[in-house]
């Protein structure tokens, strides 16, 4: 049991010396692995993605996807500025990709490095729809989100070796395992991914609001991802994103906000959303 306490402790003074206050949401998040290390990791991950992917330059779509991108990294750095919060993005290297691919997908790497699929250009249908995508995954760069869910895992694997050192019964170590295993994830790991959603929506509709697009159109959107679904998600408890209605309705609660926090930084209209030919 010494040991046992030994390696809690350690594990309790490791996290709370690897604590980070995340600007875009005032929390202390966990930082087990830096940006420094992270980032060059990442970005050798997209440019291998790249490599292997029909990447599209060219195109007005394409266009699009770069445009917008740039809109929405402008509109974070005018909100870190504007609250204190200058050289943030200094280790950020901004790309916008599109690959023609027919997944329903978009992605964005910790450090600014942005994939989106043709597959879900139907869905955004505008170039609004593509901006609250858009905001939403550069939100997840910024929050630091791939940083704390990789520090959330190195956390679960250290209790989980805690536990199996504690343990000398054989049986009871394969019972702790099993319950572990899956009390770890359906009650904390999927919780905090979750949760990591929510605030990418958030964060993204002040970012799309701030860059000149209707936030109120965010929620429009995942209406359409809800259509587009076929209504086969998981329950909400089992997975990692909120299910499509508790989504839309926080977006609809949000979009006001996101509107007042666009009038800060003088944007009083929008951007006309005008459909595009995919």
């Amino acid at each position: 049991m010494k040991l046992k306490n030994v390696i809690i402790a350690s594990c309790t003074v490791l996290i709370f010396l690897s604590c980070a206050t995340n600007p875009f949401t005032g929390k202390q998040t966990m930082a087990l692995v830096s940006n420094a290390q992270l980032f060059p990791t990442a970005f050798a991950q997209y440019n291998q993605v790249l490599s292997e992917s029909n990447v599209e330059t060219g195109t007005a779509r394409a266009e699009m996807i770069t445009r917008v991108g740039q809109r929405i990294a402008v509109a974070a750095e005018r909100w870190l500025n504007a609250n204190g919060h200058q050289g943030y993005l200094a280790d950020y290297e901004w790309e916008y990709k599109l690959i023609d691919e027919p997944t329903v997908n978009a992605w964005c790497m910790p450090g600014g490095k942005i994939v989106f699929y043709t597959g879900i250009l139907p869905v955004a249908q505008n170039e609004t729809g593509i901006a609250a995508i858009m905001g939403h995954e550069v939100a997840h760069a910024l929050a630091n989100h791939g940083q704390q869910r990789m520090s959330a895992a190195y956390i679960q694997q250290g209790v989980a070796l805690a536990g199996n050192i504690a343990i000398n019964n054989e049986e009871d170590r394969n019972i702790f395992n099993q319950y572990y295993g899956i009390g770890s994830q359906v009650g904390v790991m999927l919780p905090f991914s979750r949760s990591h959603e929510t605030e990418a929506d958030k964060i993204g509709l002040y970012l799309m609001a701030i860059a000149g697009y209707n936030p109120t159109e965010a929620a429009e959107l995942w209406k359409r991802m809800k259509a587009n679904s076929g209504g086969g998600a998981p329950p909400e408890i089992l997975s990692t994103h909120p299910s499509n209605d508790s989504r839309i309705a926080n977006l609809q609660t949000l979009a006001p906000q996101a509107v007042a926090e666009a009038k800060k930084f003088g944007i009083q209209s929008f951007k006309p959303i005008t459909s595009y030919s995919y």
